[in-house]
This record gives C-alpha cells, sequence and structure tokens, in this order.
C-alpha cells in the first residue's frame, strides 16, 4: 500500500488542491481549531470559523447540537447539501477529524480534510488572511444522526472483557496509565481517577501523523493497529477524554484503513472517570 491507496483517497484533498478551489463556489473551507482564537489571528482566505465549544455543543446538556442545529450552522456558512466542506485546523487536524465525524453523522456526503492542516499550510509558506468571509444562507436539509458512529456508556460496558472487539485508548502513555490526571488548560476535562477502560490499547492517536501533520502511510498505518490486534474484521471503539482525539482515530481507520464497524465514544473519560462502579485499570 501507500498513501494513494488509502481505502477513501476522495476524503483528503493536499494544500495545493485547497489553493486551486478557493475562490470555487461549490466549496466551503472551514478550520476548526483545538485553539478557538486561531482564526483570528490568520486562516485561509475565504474559510469560514468553526469553534467546537459553541458551535456545535449543545448548551444545555453534554451532547452536540440536534439536526435543526446543524442544519441552521450549515444555512450559516452557506453550505448546501451538495456543496463540497473542506475541513482544516492545527495540531494535525485533531478537530477537523473531529468535525468530520460530526458532518457525517448528520449526513453530509462530499466532506474531505486538508492533508497537513495549518502545520502543512504554515510549512509551505502559503498566505493566511485575517479577513472574514460572509456567503449567502442556505436552505440545507440535514440527516437524523447516525449513532450507529457513536457508543454510549452501555455499549461500552457491554465490551469489556469482549475479545471481540477492539477497544482504543488514543491518549498519551500517561494518561492510558492514570499518572496524568488532569490536563492543563483543560478543565472541562477532569476526572476524578486517572487509568483506562479495561482491556484497553494505548495508541495514541498523534502517531498517525508525520511531523509535517500529514497522514502515515497506508502501510504503516495498518501496522501501527494491527500490531496492537485491531483488525478489520473486528468492531472496534475509540475513546480519549472528550471524544475529539478518538475522532481523529476513528478517521484513519474507517476512512484511511477501510474498517467498517467503528464508534466513537465521544463520552470518553471524562464521563467513565467520574462513574460510580465503573472498573478501571492503571
Amino acid at each position: 500500500m501507500t498513501d494513494t491507496q488509502y481505502a477513501h483517497p476522495e476524503t483528503l484533498v493536499s494544500i495545493q488542491w485547497v489553493a486551486e478551489h478557493i475562490h470555487d463556489p461549490a466549496v466551503r473551507i472551514i478550520e476548526a481549531d483545538e485553539d478557538p482564537l486561531l482564526y483570528e489571528t490568520g486562516h485561509i482566505e475565504n474559510a469560514v470559523k468553526l469553534d467546537w465549544l459553541t458551535d456545535v455543543q449543545n448548551p444545555l446538556q453534554r451532547d452536540f447540537i440536534d439536526k435543526a442545529g446543524f442544519a441552521a450552522l450549515m444555512n450559516r456558512y452557506g453550505v448546501s447539501n451538495d456543496t463540497t466542506v473542506v475541513l482544516y485546523g492545527d495540531r494535525n487536524n485533531w478537530y477537523a477529524a473531529y468535525s468530520f465525524w460530526l458532518f457525517r453523522m448528520y449526513g453530509h456526503k462530499d466532506i474531505r480534510i486538508m492533508n497537513g492542516g495549518r502545520t502543512l499550510w504554515e510549512l509551505e509558506k502559503m498566505p493566511f488572511v485575517k479577513a472574514v468571509p460572509a456567503f449567502p444562507e442556505t436552505h440545507y436539509s440535514a440527516s437524523e444522526a447516525d449513532v450507529t458512529m457513536r457508543a454510549f456508556r452501555r455499549q461500552v460496558e457491554d465490551i469489556i472483557g469482549d475479545s471481540h472487539t477492539g477497544l482504543i485508548d488514543v491518549r498519551s502513555p500517561d494518561e492510558y496509565s492514570g499518572k496524568l490526571l488532569h490536563m492543563v488548560n483543560y478543565p472541562q476535562e477532569g476526572a476524578q481517577r486517572g487509568g483506562h477502560i479495561p482491556g484497553a490499547q494505548n495508541i495514541p492517536w498523534a502517531r498517525a501523523a508525520r511531523e509535517d501533520g500529514t497522514f502515515k502511510s497506508a502501510d504503516e498505518l495498518l501496522a501501527l493497529y494491527t500490531g496492537a490486534g485491531i483488525v478489520k474484521d473486528k468492531p472496534v471503539i475509540t475513546y480519549c477524554r472528550i471524544g475529539e482525539r478518538s475522532a481523529h482515530t476513528w478517521f484513519v481507520l474507517t476512512q484511511l484503513l477501510g474498517y467498517q464497524d467503528v464508534r466513537n465514544y465521544d463520552g470518553s473519560w471524562t464521563e467513565w472517570g467520574n462513574l460510580v462502579n465503573a472498573p478501571i485499570e492503571k
């Protein structure tokens, strides 16, 4: 396998492709960063901003915006059902992949990630602008959320000790071991206990990317996961602290390697580490 032999190569575009389509009315470029203030320092021309905390989270409960809320967001961006949406961001496209997962869950068909994200765009000295674009509102029709892409607490409880399901903890080794209980600057992701869900394999999400932010080759990625027993003929559940890093791994497994049954447990350690009577390992 090579990079071009990804299972779904159409879900990735190069920075050159983006540069050529900046003014294409059929394309909407969306920046989704871990740092919500980064967009204002400069962004790709005609890119709109997605703030992961204010734009896609339900303000009254721990969940995402609903179908109507997602449609309203697309209308605000000027996105139609047939618009090609291209996502990019910082931290090796961490939140771009999280947004990809959410957009796909609500049924948007033509969604892609700019391989390399802000990291590669900056390395190649591509231009940033500060002007915020505005587009005419659309009349987007969102699908009902495809919850088969999500894992919930009960489903995770049911697979503990089940060798027929692969469970991946994509956090850092120190988080996985319980050595690191609280991450600096992430107070909303706190948990009372450290450790990991019993049976989970620790495959940090960042190991799927190169230093320039691009995804590793299909061969390298397949070796990374199969080497830990995460194979294509088993269902897989990924998790981290709130589901964003594990969505990056979900993207790698489903879009680049072609795994068919992968769910992202977005409750993740923020839920599990605070549950009464939930088993953990250190």
